[in-house]
């Protein structure tokens, strides 16, 4: 199989045209840089906009998956579901970006499933699991810095939960996770990292104490997904494609065989039953191209991320008074940084760092927008307004970080000298 811009000519030709196109998916899903990058790499293709560093909201659209979905927005309409040749040919679209998606991140294709979003996978896998262990009983157990996807999902379901607690860099413990664990549970939740600190959680251990209690574990992977290999242990994965630079709006919904889970909605026939209606083929196409892209260079990147990140996270105390950076300084997902700045609210910051010419967030990028306090920061003990979430996309340079950090100190003087708040 061909990889890169040089391809390899088969010993023979293909027997006919289906068998053709399935080589030319697979080969497109396999490039590990795509033809716009010209064999320099992805990042010389990147179309991310000059000062973005939000890129645990959305990453950009990777080139990949821009390729790819303009050809299938071409190509890939027809109804996968059909038996013409149209629909034929979709199937194979479809059913070799699974394969790629699932390859990546350590499944069976057949486990894989597309919801329309992130949210539409976690509130599938959970509400389905819950109603699959009825018997069991309707015992949630659910850390207290969930996305709050999760935590709304938990909600919903008519049962009781129980909330792990966090320390003050955002990790459970293993023990007291494992405690909250009963005969009654039905389902436990515990994400691979924090969305909002970028805290690794010790999924593994936490895995290995479900499965001694026979308890089922749904782990939110959206942020490590394309960036960090997802901790074995997992019942049910979900995640979201926009998150690594695939489009929006296909999210994924990972259910190992043997894990009980019953639909929560009217019996469709599509995929496996699990998801109802028509796939977004060119979506879900583009999502494998960008996932199987950055997978071929995420260890460098995250290498290469950590340090820029680690910069961020020495320079900031150093430059702005009164600033306390929260998270885990080792165990933590590469690319991203949250600090806080006493005095200051986080939105008015943002604002005024966006007028700088800097996209970042506060808080929760689902919640922010309600104003009230980050309910992760609440549950680690650190300070909830004020705070400032830089995540790095894909091809974030030195040069860019270091004018970040350049021009945050005069926007943090201006903002407390309004607010008549003197800095010491």
């Amino acid at each position: 199989m061909a990889t890169g811009g040089e391809g390899r000519e088969s010993s023979r030709a293909p027997a006919n045209r289906e068998q053709a196109h399935v080589l030319n998916v697979a080969h497109t899903l396999s490039l590990p840089c795509p033809p716009l990058c010209s064999g320099r790499g992805c990042r010389s293709a990147s179309v991310t906009p000059v000062g973005y560093l939000d890129a645990a909201s959305a990453e950009p659209l990777h080139p990949a998956a821009r390729e790819a979905l303009l050809v299938a927005l071409d190509e890939g309409w027809a109804d996968p579901a059909r038996r013409y040749a149209a629909g034929r040919r979709n199937r194979l679209r479809l059913d070799a970006a699974r394969a790629g998606i699932a390859e990546v991140i350590g499944a069976r294709p057949d486990e894989l499933s597309f919801p329309a979003s992130g949210t539409a996978a976690v509130q599938l896998g959970l509400l389905g699991a819950a109603a699959a262990r009825r018997r069991t009983g309707s015992h949630l157990v659910v850390s207290a810095v969930e996305h709050s996807a999760v935590l709304h999902a938990a909600e919903a379901h008519p049962g009781e939960v129980t909330v792990v607690s966090v320390d003050r860099l955002g990790r459970v413990d293993p023990a007291e996770f494992a405690a909250a664990l009963r005969p009654d549970t039905a389902l436990a939740c515990l994400q691979s990292a924090n969305h909002e600190v970028g805290t690794e959680q010790p999924v593994e251990a936490v895995a290995l104490a479900c499965q001694a209690a026979r308890v089922p574990l749904l782990v939110d992977a959206a942020q490590s997904v394309g960036r960090v290999p997802v901790p074995p242990g997992w019942s049910i994965l979900v995640a979201s494609a926009h998150k690594w630079g695939g489009p929006p709006g296909v999210g994924v919904l990972l259910i190992r065989k043997g894990t009980r889970w019953r639909s929560v909605l009217p019996a469709d026939e599509r995929e496996g039953g699990r998801v109802a209606g028509f796939e977004n083929v060119p979506g879900i196409v583009a999502a494998a191209a960008a996932l199987v892209a950055r997978d071929a260079i995420a260890a460098d990147e995250a290498a290469r991320q950590r340090v820029l990140v680690d910069r961020i996270r020495q320079r900031v105390p150093a430059l702005v008074p009164d600033v306390e950076v929260v998270g885990d300084p080792v165990h933590r997902l590469p690319h991203l940084v949250t600090f806080s700045c006493l005095y200051l609210d986080g939105e008015t910051l943002v604002t005024e760092l966006d007028r700088a010419g800097f996209a970042v967030n506060s808080g929760s990028s689902c919640t922010s927008s309600t104003l009230r306090p980050s309910h992760v920061l609440a549950a680690m003990g650190v300070l909830t307004h004020g705070n400032v979430r830089v995540s790095l996309p894909l091809g974030t340079t030195e040069a860019e970080v270091d004018r970040f950090l350049d021009v945050l100190p005069g926007v943090v003087a201006k903002l407390r000298d309004k607010a008549g708040v003197s800095e010491l």
